[in-house]
């Protein structure tokens, strides 16, 4: 049991890269921007795979990405298919990542929280001075 969880990941890993470079290297769509490969988690029988991205900028709308994304899929699955030497290979759905969001807003709150404390506790300080 352990070792078909160790295998998924390793072609999650390798599918991962491989995905990267195609989508660099061999997608020609203009109106996909920088796309990023940040993770894919695979299914334990290997017929699935979740594909998480990030794009860079704001200029391109998320929906679109995927579906760009989701319709070059099969394209997509036939290069990993030559690349990687798979018996099944895994079925691609495109997901925007929104955990480098969620990050940056998080860090934002916790700088605003952070300069908001410093401050009340300079005015604490001016006034006990006094």
């Amino acid at each position: 049991m352990m070792k078909e969880h160790g295998r998924s990941q390793r072609v999650a890993g390798q599918l991962q890269r491989e995905l990267a470079i195609i989508i660099q290297s061999e997608l020609k769509d203009p109106r996909l921007g920088l796309v990023t490969v940040s993770s894919v988690d695979v299914s334990k029988d290997l017929s699935h795979a979740r594909v998480y991205f990030t794009l860079l900028g704001d200029d391109l709308d998320r929906d679109r990405a995927v579906g760009i994304l989701n319709k070059a899929g099969g394209f997509m699955r036939h290069l990993v298919g030559q690349r990687m030497r798979l018996r099944i290979i895994p079925q691609l759905r495109f997901i925007y990542d929104t955990s480098v969001e969620r990050g940056t807003s998080l860090s934002e709150l916790i700088d605003s929280a952070v300069a908001s404390d410093q401050m009340a506790t300079k005015d604490r300080n001016e006034e006990n001075s006094e």
